[in-house]
């Protein structure tokens, strides 16, 4: 590994030891099944994904083009607590007008942390082959929508499972 590269990974290994820490220090709602359930959902979801719009369409990727070991943290340990957090404070018992500004702050949140890794080395980490920033901003809304459609079926599982 260059020097290069080991500033990229710490740079993304400081987002990914605050994410993570936040994550589990702020948790007050999801259960340890649910955090399993969605940290797994979120890497078969993501891999699904950027197998896609990365390795086969060359949208955007980590660190470069081809694919690498680099890859497996921003994969695995990245996204996961991210979802944990939009969770967590997601406010499922109130009205649909607050869920939506709720999802749109988090769409803008996830938009301009995209442009942070999309700065220049030592900073950025992520790159865009034909994807647009445009672009993101009208899938993540999306996207964070399954988040809370299959956190909401696990949630239903549970509870006719144990009650």
């Amino acid at each position: 590994m260059s020097k290069k590269d080991a500033v990229i990974v710490i740079g993304l290994l400081i987002a990914i030891t605050i994410f993570n820490l936040f994550a589990f220090i702020t948790n007050q709602r999801l259960t340890q099944s649910q955090i399993v359930h969605i940290w797994m959902f979120t890497i078969a979801f993501q891999v699904l994904t950027d197998l896609m719009i990365d390795d086969k369409y060359h949208g955007y990727w980590y660190f470069d083009e081809a694919t690498g070991w680099n890859d497996l943290l921003t994969l695995t340990v990245l996204i996961p607590p991210v979802n944990m957090i939009f969770l967590n404070w997601y406010p499922f018992r109130y009205a649909f007008s607050k869920q939506c500004v709720y999802l749109v702050v988090w769409v803008i949140a996830i938009t301009l942390y995209e442009l942070v890794t999309l700065l220049p080395e030592p900073w950025g980490y992520f790159h865009h082959g034909w994807w647009r920033i445009w672009y993101s901003l009208a899938v993540n809304p999306f996207l964070l929508a399954i988040v809370v459609l299959y956190y909401q079926w696990i949630y239903k599982i549970e509870k006719t499972t144990i009650g």
